[in-house]
């Protein structure tokens, strides 16, 4: 099959022809549809994640159909239209047990503790615990769309952060992430405030139901801003980009007993950030995190779907081909692109 596929962290990874997948007795394979780039396969690209061995091939947002299946699985056929989370469970662990598989004890994610999904085919471990079925009126980019940033912003937004109607949720970052999580949060009545950088992605962020903007290069101020606009602070906040920076913004820009949730990673020399602990003491906020969401959670989110509250294609700010994803992954840091790219063509 042909894949992308990087020797070493940092160097330009180059499309292969490389062995086809077998899969486990427990698992299956996957022909790849559609597949998203993420920052998260940019953070691995560099090295940032320990679970990464070169030679390696990236991805974990993917949609495609099943090829081939493994002796143990009951739940899957050849023909299946699925999608997977970014986390696997093992199923038997105390958190699996609990319908935590996202922070599951043993877990797998394709792309980082074995090869993904910039490629014609992944294969995908524990498929009767992980697996999702996509409804036919979903089409395999829109679904790739979902992989960690939308499901991710669900799970941020509707579970952990527990936003309501009426509230106000700040949004740190208006990439994949942070786009989903403004679309989410309107679609439950709350009232969006977006911030960024880039003017483009903050008009983007009001076209997809954010109610007021903050352009934090411009503003002396940011968390002061966002308290100004929501007349005493968030009620949920997210930092949907990962950085020092957000993280602080994002907590000191809550109201008093406000909810915090990080959402994007925060690794190598970042991975402690500065946090205004005096004003979570005293304003008892709540700081959150936020990895993925269970399989068995995407119910709720294809609903909205179905019934048009959701409508991840909006977020598809380019297609591309399995060639050009090499040059869309080495420059993913650059955040030249608006939205979320796919590759459609293998």
């Amino acid at each position: 099959m042909k894949a992308v596929i990087y020797e070493v962290f940092n160097a330009p990874p180059q499309l292969k022809e490389v062995p086809d997948p077998t899969p486990e007795a427990h698992g299956v394979v996957v022909k790849v549809m559609a597949t998203g780039v993420c920052r998260s396969d940019w953070h691995g690209w560099v090295g940032h994640d320990a679970d990464i061995q070169p030679p390696h091939v990236p991805g974990h947002e993917l949609a495609g159909v099943v090829a081939a299946v493994g002796k143990d699985v009951t739940r899957w056929k050849s023909g299946d239209r699925v999608t997977v989370p970014f986390v696997g469970g093992c199923g038997a662990c105390p958190q699996c047990d609990s319908g935590n598989q996202q922070v599951c004890d043993h877990q797998f994610q394709p792309g980082f503790t074995h090869w993904g999904s910039f490629a014609e085919y992944v294969s995908i471990h524990r498929a009767d615990t992980n697996l999702v079925r996509l409804p036919d009126t979903l089409d395999f980019p829109a679904a790739a769309s979902l992989g960690c940033r939308f499901i991710t912003s669900f799970r941020a937004v509707v579970d952990q952060g527990r936003t309501s109607a009426g509230q106000w949720v700040a949004v740190h970052g208006c990439g994949g992430v942070g786009l989903s999580a403004i679309m989410i949060a309107n679609a439950i009545g709350a009232n969006v405030v977006a911030i960024d950088i880039s003017e483009d992605a903050l008009r983007l962020a009001k076209d997809l139901g954010a109610v007021a903007a903050v352009n934090a290069a411009q503003v002396a101020n940011v968390a002061e801003a966002v308290i100004e606009i929501t007349k005493g602070g968030a009620h949920v906040s997210l930092d949907a980009l990962g950085h020092p920076t957000t993280c602080f913004n994002s907590i000191s820009n809550l109201r008093k007993r406000g909810k915090h949730v990080q959402v994007g990673l925060l690794l190598a020399e970042q991975s402690t950030p500065a946090i205004p602990m005096a004003k979570v003491i005293a304003h008892e906020l709540e700081i959150i995190g936020s990895h993925g969401m269970q399989a068995h959670r995407y119910d709720a989110l294809l609903a909205m779907i179905e019934s048009g509250n959701l409508k991840p294609e909006k977020l598809i700010g380019r297609a591309i081909t399995l060639e050009q994803s090499i040059d869309a992954l080495v420059n993913m840091n650059k955040f030249e692109v608006a939205g979320v790219t796919v590759i459609t063509e293998f």
